[in-house]
């Protein structure tokens, strides 16, 4: 017995779709066991091992066309866009791939320098990618306005980025959201949860919880839920210092047992996520403390509760 090595092989198998019958059209086998597959212009990506091949339909079998051997570990998740193909490693974060036409290869133009090991992930648009990994954590990663740039104007089709660089790919990715959820996260995915409602992440998590991530649309809600987050840290037993005449300090306890911003920063620092639990809190606290902490707000706690609400319509 050999520790440590992923071995086994695997078949690819093809079906035709009869009403409600599906028909075994052939077997494919393949070295390495396929763990992502996904459909790319016309024909199929499939991620066997550390490999990542291109294969088109044949009369008895798929017929591979192009293949790139280059991840670090296995590929556990498969997304396009266009020409560009986010491969989700299972222990080195997301790598950006970029589709040749003339040359016919696929070439590893970006990845993270983070190592994660990530069970999900979902393009939220063309440079921008959101995954989750085994330990909790959702991040979001995105190429450099420049480094997109650099890829586009390239007249070979990222034909210049084939070579290594500090053994990994060239380009370095951009995190621009990290959140720790608490437990592992099994997948994610873009959807909206009701008509007309507003754009959101949606994860899901091995214990059977179901969150969801949405973009603030304005500057103004941006700074209410920031200073509103940060009082409610305080409020969530942060060890805010005495102000002078009062008896006691706010102890309320805190939704996680511990410091919150410690808590949500297990593994990265939290970044650019209001954390809607501890928001949530607000109206569970004392009257008074509501009221200092919607004074410190310039509102009312009618109208704080007034804003938490309308962010939940917008997702609900």
């Amino acid at each position: 017995v050999k520790l440590g090595e992923r071995g086994g092989a695997g078949s690819v198998h093809c079906y035709t779709v009869l009403g409600s019958k599906l028909t075994l059209v052939h077997k494919t086998p393949v070295d390495g066991v396929p763990r992502a597959m996904c459909a790319f212009q016309g024909r199929v990506l499939v991620g066997c091992g550390a490999s990542l091949r291109i294969y088109d339909l044949g009369k008895k079998k798929l017929l591979r066309k192009c293949e790139n051997k280059h991840f670090p570990n296995m590929i556990v998740s498969i997304n396009t866009q266009g020409d560009r193909i986010f491969v989700g490693d299972i222990a080195e974060s997301v790598c950006f791939v970029k589709y040749n036409k003339t040359t016919n290869s696929l070439v590893i133009f970006a990845d993270d320098s983070h190592p994660r090991w990530v069970t999900g992930a979902h393009p939220l648009d063309y440079d921008t990618v959101a995954a989750c990994d085994k330990f909790g954590n959702v991040f979001v990663c995105r190429l450099p306005n420049e480094v997109a740039d650099d890829v586009e104007e390239d007249p070979m089709g990222a034909g210049n980025f084939d070579h290594k660089s500090l053994n990994g790919a060239p380009y370095k990715v951009e995190e621009v959201v990290q959140f720790h959820v608490g437990e592992t996260v099994t997948g994610l995915t873009r959807a909206t949860l009701t008509p007309g409602g507003a754009d959101s992440i949606v994860y899901w998590t091995l214990y059977g919880g179901v969150g969801a991530m949405q973009p603030f649309v304005s500057r103004e809600d941006v700074d209410f839920f920031t200073h509103l987050e940060m009082h409610l840290r305080g409020a969530a037993g942060a060890r805010e210092p005495k102000k002078a005449g009062k008896d006691v300090m706010f102890d309320h306890p805190s939704i996680c047992g511990r410091d919150q911003l410690a808590f949500r920063s297990s593994y990265f620092p939290v970044k650019d996520v209001i954390d809607g639990d501890l928001c949530e809190t607000f109206i569970q606290l004392d009257p008074a403390q509501q009221s200092e902490i919607a004074a410190e707000l310039d509102r009312t706690p009618g109208e704080v509760a007034k804003k938490l609400e309308d962010m939940r319509n917008r997702l609900l």
